[in-house]
């Protein structure tokens, strides 16, 4: 694994902190140079609880969830949302979600069990994955979830065994590929036909599925679900889907004669990584996959159903930012300037994972233009080893607190431990106060496994 070769066309972009737009959270703003989000001094805090640090906007986060809730339900009454928890996990932002009204994500037994550490309300849990283990279902059966969604056969036969086993009856939802290419990368494009998400409708395959699962005992066939990948532009893509999967409630209506009562159109919304991403807004999103939604419904004569959808990136990434202290400089003519930090691919592995872009600045010159061209390196034993690849940045001094912006969603969530590195922690901010939600790891931490 190696880096891209360097792009030596690009130019400094002369940027201001405050004039990269949309990359940045809510409450960011430069006094005296200094990048404070949330009242607080991103260089203070930095210096006082070291670095790499996980930063989150607080009001940032909360007006985000706010805005999904009142988009949607004021164009279609019948919705929730829910938050996909594998974005950003820990057991502040589920307090926040269940104080919202959210329902909830979650992939796995220790997401659930994250969930339940804090009482969400486990009607509200969706539990997703394409291979959940006989002991995640039990564990979700068992906890009283409000909807597995279903991904194949032979889990469908799992439910039902375990649920009957426990005495109940499981409402779910069958996760159903649609065929719909979004436009986003090849790695997160999950609604295509080659993929290892849920049913497919080729050669009639979901809708036989469908009428396996009606006749299914323990289990009750309450909804669909689809998610065609993620950080998707294009909104078309979403009413495409909205229209495939209404088309697919009444072929089952009027071939089985059951009514599915929800419909679950995921997430995937996109953000603006860069000052060059112009994403649509929440309500633009809303707008599209409710107005799809009823007028699939009217033409069928279709009861509309319980609207879903899932954000997670587009709920978090942007509410968060990395702080690090810049420990190496140093400068390979005609080929690129490496701003070397202490963190790196152990806390976002989306760079080295597939050139993601991110826009960086300096917090302790950030009323300054970004007049140098650097890529900002970790400090792991990988070539890849990046955070920030050929992108503008103000002239960078050993010492420096570097802020990296956008990196709310799937950094802390995917981090590691690669070269004992430990994770950092994790600090909500808000009216001039920092809270550790989750503290850092330490090097007991890292063996305690360790026998």
């Amino acid at each position: 694994m190696s880096l891209p070769a360097s792009d030596r066309t690009k130019q400094p972009d002369n940027r201001t902190t405050m004039e990269l737009g949309a990359v940045l959270p809510r409450t960011a703003e430069v006094r005296d140079d200094h990048l404070f989000i949330g009242g607080v001094d991103m260089v203070d805090l930095a210096h006082e609880l070291g670095t790499a640090l996980y930063v989150f906007d607080e009001e940032d986060l909360v007006s985000r969830m706010r805005a999904y809730v009142t988009e949607f339900r004021s164009r279609y009454e019948n919705s929730d949302i829910i938050y996909a928890s594998k974005a950003f996990l820990n057991k502040e932002v589920l307090r926040i979600a269940a104080r919202e009204g959210l329902c909830l994500d979650v992939s796995g037994g220790g997401e659930l069990a994250c969930a339940q550490m804090v009482g969400f309300p486990m009607e509200r849990v969706f539990v997703h994955g394409n291979n959940k283990t006989p002991q995640e279902l039990e564990e979700a059966i068992s906890a009283g979830v409000g909807r597995i969604v279903v991904d194949s056969r032979i889990e469908l036969a799992r439910v039902s065994k375990i649920a009957g086993e426990l005495g109940v009856t499981q409402d779910i939802c069958m996760r159903i590929t649609p065929g719909v290419e979004a436009d986003t990368h090849e790695y997160i494009r999950t609604g295509c036909e080659d993929s290892k998400f849920g049913f497919t409708m080729l050669e009639d395959f979901a809708y036989t599925c469908v009428g396996t699962a009606l006749e299914t005992p323990n289990v009750r066939l309450v909804g669909l679900h689809c998610h065609i990948g993620s950080q998707i532009f294009a909104l078309h893509s979403f009413a495409e889907a909205a229209q495939v999967m209404v088309d697919f409630m009444a072929r089952i209506r009027d071939g089985y004669g059951h009514t599915i009562e929800e419909l679950d159109l995921g997430g995937g919304l996109g953000i603006a990584y860069t000052t060059a991403d112009k994403p649509s807004s929440i309500a633009e999103f809303a707008e599209v996959t409710c107005s799809s939604v009823r007028e699939a419904c009217a033409a069928h004569d279709l009861p509309l159903p319980r609207l879903l959808v899932e954000p997670g990136r587009s709920l978090v990434a942007n509410a968060g930012v990395t702080l690090y202290t810049v420990g190496i400089l140093k400068t390979l003519p005609n080929i690129r300037k490496y701003v070397a930090i202490d963190g790196g691919m152990s806390d976002n592995i989306r760079t080295a994972l597939y050139h993601a872009e991110y826009e960086p600045t300096i917090a302790n010159k950030a009323g300054q233009p970004r007049t140098e061209i650097v890529t900002l390196c970790g400090k792991h034993c990988e070539s890849g080893d990046a955070v920030v690849i050929d992108m503008p940045l103000q002239k960078a001094d050993i010492g420096d607190i570097v802020c990296v912006f956008g990196t709310g969603a799937y950094n802390m969530t995917m981090a590691s431990n690669y070269n004992g590195q430990p994770r950092p922690a994790v600090v909500f901010v808000k009216d001039g106060e920092a809270r550790i939600t989750t503290r850092p790891e330490t090097y007991d931490d890292l063996y305690a496994r360790d026998i």
